[in-house]
Order: structure tokens, then sequence, then C-alpha cells
């Protein structure tokens, strides 16, 4: 490895980063992150931090996880490489395809399109929800429904179905016919609703209003996270999703739920569809599928669609790519998928999600600079701050930066987006890791 000099002076000059301006890495230099272990993380400087970002929502197992590096390694010697195409497979991809079907069952998907990540599994739902009603004779059902502040990744079509206009507006004009929703975002909506129940009843009224609007035998599918995540961690009254199902299902209209990021037990349940109890037609996942040592992605198809697409010799899916079913990454998967039912992953997430709510706002009551406080729901946790709390005009970036800063120099890895400082640490987290970045984020606001 080149010294620390040639990385820190080469850095801004060769590499862009993703999500953020050329300009901005050379003038604000990342963290060039060397080391890891368990859930903590090393930086070129040596200095060691609790990632408390868990990569990017993925690394629910940490960062030693054994069995998945040795999947990766015996994958490598015996088959690195074959492609899933058209009259060629690989064991590994098949048996993944088998698990994964069984450990999804309960949500109603329990067929296998695999992707090299959660862009890709999203992109792969919409072009299919589109086929799939074609294959029914209703080829007007083209146009797609999401919410405001919702996260679909950085494809055109994902891009399209995204409610946040950071995503968009550079890259505008993105694929028509997509038309969003009011989140259920109880702190900021243009209800002024603050109560969840209500907020929720008036984001389904605007939905079903929308629809008949557009005309539901235009629209093709719904697509939505369970909670949102990189929007700022909202979640929404209980009500909601079953809400969502039922108006899509008297419609006619698919439902997506999106869980790049609440898949594999983040939220505390082993999906974001059987936290809420609905079963949608597709469910998008990748990120901890592999506990971020590998790209890879898989998209989930219930049996609605099963039935139209495996009863018809018509139906030939034009829609892959280079690495769908990866063997490496099926291996990994695999691996990811045993040690993650076998460590019951689900309940830690619940108890060590719970002491960061609690402790976050703790933190509310000590600082005037939380403005609201999200989360309740597994390891999902943000803290949305202003500069004043009577108005909730956000925070500035420099200042949101400082925290982020103080909290590092403190030792926790934060992420700060806007004006959100989100929390999605691994799921093997313990309770003295929680409390080192609690403690980090007291020193943080304390700084500013």
């Amino acid at each position: 490895m080149k010294d620390s000099n040639f990385l820190k002076e080469n850095n801004g000059r060769v590499f862009w980063h993703p999500m953020t301006s050329p300009d901005d890495s050379i003038k604000n230099p990342p963290k060039i992150i060397t080391t890891s272990n368990g859930v903590r993380i090393s930086d070129i400087d040596g200095q060691e931090v609790v990632d408390a970002v868990g990569g990017l929502w993925n690394v629910n197992l940490g960062y030693s996880c054994a069995p998945v590096k040795d999947a990766i390694a015996a994958q490598l010697e015996r088959l690195p490489y074959y492609s899933t195409f058209r009259g060629s497979s690989n064991d590994a991809a098949i048996e993944l395809a088998f698990e994964l079907g069984e450990f999804f069952a309960p949500d109603g998907v329990t067929r296998a399109f695999f992707t090299s990540g959660g862009s890709d599994s999203v992109e792969t739902a919409l072009r299919l929800a589109r086929q799939y009603h074609k294959l029914r004779g209703e080829s007007g059902r083209v146009k797609f429904l999401s919410l405001k502040k919702g996260y679909h990744g950085t494809h055109f079509g994902g891009a399209s179905v995204n409610g946040n206009a950071n995503f968009r507006t550079a890259y505008e004009p993105l694929m028509p016919g997509c038309h969003h929703i009011p989140a259920p975002y109880t702190y900021r909506n243009p209800f002024n609703e603050s109560d969840p129940e209500k907020l929720a009843h008036l984001c389904v009224a605007a939905l079903e209003d929308e629809i008949a609007f557009q005309g539901a035998g235009t629209i093709a599918a719904m697509i939505m996270e369970p909670i949102l995540g990189a929007g700022g961690v909202i979640p929404p009254h209980k009500s909601f999703a079953p809400m969502v199902a039922d108006v899509c299902k008297r419609n006619g209209i698919l439902l997506i739920t999106d869980e790049v990021i609440t898949a594999y037990g983040r939220t505390g349940a082993w999906s974001g569809a059987r936290l809420w109890g609905i079963k949608p037609d597709m469910m998008c996942t990748a990120k901890a599928i592999t506990n971020g040592y590998f790209p890879f992605g898989a998209l989930m198809i219930g049996e609605q669609m099963q039935e139209v697409f495996e009863n018809n010799p018509a139906a030939k899916i034009g829609h892959g790519y280079t690495y769908s079913g990866h063997p490496v990454g099926a291996a990994a998967a695999l691996a990811c998928l045993a040690e993650t039912k076998r460590l019951n992953v689900v309940e830690n997430a619940a108890a060590r999600g719970d002491q960061l709510y609690q402790g976050c706002l703790a933190l509310q009551e000590k600082y005037d600079i939380i403005g609201d406080v999200r989360g309740g729901h597994g390891l999902m946790t943000a803290i949305e701050m202003v500069s004043d709390r009577a108005t909730k005009a956000p925070i500035d970036a420099g200042s949101a930066m400082k925290v982020q800063e103080a909290a590092y120099q403190s030792g926790a890895m934060v992420r700060v987006s806007g004006p959100n400082l989100i929390l999605s640490p691994p799921l093997v987290l313990t309770e003295a890791d929680a409390t080192a970045i609690l403690d980090a984020l007291d020193a943080g606001f304390a700084a500013l």
C-alpha cells in the first residue's frame, strides 16, 4: 500500500466520490479507512472508532464475520465466475434461491432474480412490473407511484421514483409517469399533522386521490420503503402499510417494498413487510445480503407474478446483469444468511435499537439543536438538527458537519445527510458499543 501522504494527496485528485462534489473531496478530505475489527474501523492515522453507520446500512454482522470470508475464499478457489444467462447456471445461485425462498416465504415472495445491488434490484422490479401487466393484456399500466422523501437508488428508473430532489434535479428529465404522494413524516408534512395515525390516513387518502386522478388502469406499481431510510429514518404508523397494500390490491396495482435497507433483520423483524404484516408482490433486497463483503442483490417475487410468468412461454425476461447470480456473491450470501439466522440478530437489533433511540431522546432534552428524534424500530435512528426549534429551521451544512467531525474525534463514525444525523450500526452491536456511540454524539453536540 502507498504511504499515507500519497493517499491523502491523491484522493481528491484522482477519485470522484459518490454523493458529493469533486471540489468537496479536495476541500474536505474524507476519512481514509484502512482496517476494521468487529464493529470498529480505523483510519489511516490510526484513529479507531465504533462504526455507527454500518458501512452504508449493510455490514449487519460486523467486519470480522469469518464464515462469510471463508465462503468467499472457497468459492473463488472452486468457481470464481460463470454466467447465469440462458443455458447456464451455478450451484451456489440455485442453493441461494432456494434458501431465500424459504426465508421470505412468510412474506409471500419465494422466487429470486439476482442482481448486483440495490439500484439494480429496484430497476428490475420496475421493469418486471410493466412486463407483468403487458403479459396480462393491460399494456396501459405503465406509471409508478412512490413516496416523497423515499429513496430507491440511482439508476434512471430508481431516480425517477425517488422522492428527494437531491437525487433528481441534476439528471432531469427523468422517466415520465412517476408520481409522488406525501410521506407519513410527522415532523414535516403538508397537512401540518403531528398525530402519526391521523397522518397515515391523510397520506393514504392522497394516494387514493392520485390513483383516481391518474386512472388506476394506467398505474403499474407502487414502490415504497417500509421505513424510509436515506430520507431521514421515517417510520410510519403501523396502520399505514396495510392501508397502502389494500388500496393497491383493490386497484390492481402491484406493491413493491424496497427493502434494500430493511430486509435481514435491521428493523427488529426479518423484513419490513413482516414488521407491518403485509405481503408485497415484489421485494427489493441487497446490502446486508452479503454483509457488504461482495456486491450482490436479489429481487424476490410473489405468487401473483409467479403464476403469470411461469405459465406463459412468451414471458421471456429480457433483462439481466453480467453478474446476476455471481457464484462468489451467492456463496457469500448463503454464509451470511446462515450466520444471520444463527445469531438471531433481530433480537439484538431490537434491544440495541431501543437503547440508541432512548439515548437520543435524552440528548434531545439536553440540546436545543435536536429538533426531532426518529426510530424505535430496530437499529434505524435519525436525529434531525435545527437552528431554531420553534420554526424548525434546518441547521446549516457547516454546523452539521462539525457535529459529525466532533463525534468522530470522540469515538464514533456517524453520517450526516442534510439536517439528519443517521445511525445504522451493525446488528451485532453490544450495549457498550451503543453507549460509546451515545457518548460520542453527546460530545459532538457539546462541541457545537
